[in-house]
């Protein structure tokens, strides 16, 4: 859930028979050390509510407030965020900003009392972080160096070891790699089944 984008905005994704599948992704620009670069972490919270429209500008030194014309005061199920998702770089976990940090806390706390699940999507795992997953990303959960940027990735923004993901991203690349799939399809699996645990409990506690 936490992005590059100025807007918050929607992504569907398609099948080959062009069939929008049940879920969104909704991206948002990502926490700064410096309060006037980043998202606010009240707009974070609005999103996770379900406050926040389709299409809504950010404004990091002014977070959304319900007097806002943007603003959904009573927002339904699909308006609100199933599932958390931090995307994080393996290579830089370890000197993460404090105060970048003090802030995903605030925002997980808040998502933890709402019931809504937080996984990390640790992302440039072939990025010299470790020779050996360099030449070989098969051998990945092989890896103690990874194994050890997980920890720490657990230790600094809270979700146990089991929902943190590790993926290479396509950044150069003109084909497709089969390793790099099966390791971003696995985290999406995940994902997905993480949201759809917490609408299944939704609908049993407000049923």
């Amino acid at each position: 859930m936490e992005g590059h984008g100025l807007e918050y905005k929607a992504y569907t994704i398609t099948n080959r028979n062009y069939d929008t599948l049940p879920f969104v992704f909704n991206d948002i620009m990502g926490l700064e050390q410096n309060d006037e670069d980043g998202i606010h972490p009240d707009d974070v919270v609005n999103a996770l509510l379900g406050h926040i429209k389709d299409g809504y500008k950010f404004n990091p030194v002014s977070p959304l407030s319900d007097e806002d014309p943007g603003y959904i005061r009573e927002p339904s199920l699909k308006d609100k965020v199933h599932c958390l998702v931090s995307v994080v770089p393996a290579s830089s976990i370890s000197r993460m900003d404090i105060g970048v940090i003090n802030k995903l806390e605030v925002v997980r706390k808040k998502a933890i009392s709402l019931g809504i699940p937080h996984v990390v999507v640790m992302t440039k795992v072939d990025d010299d972080v470790c020779p050996l997953v360099n030449r070989d990303l098969k051998q990945i959960y092989r890896s103690r160096k990874i194994k050890e940027k997980m920890q720490i990735c657990s230790n600094t923004l809270g979700p146990p070891m089991k929902c943190i993901f590790p993926i290479s991203n396509y950044h150069e690349e003109n084909k497709m790699n089969n390793t790099k799939d099966v390791l971003i399809l696995t985290g999406l699996l995940q994902i997905v089944k993480f949201a759809k645990d917490y609408v299944e409990e939704y609908h049993t506690t407000h049923e």
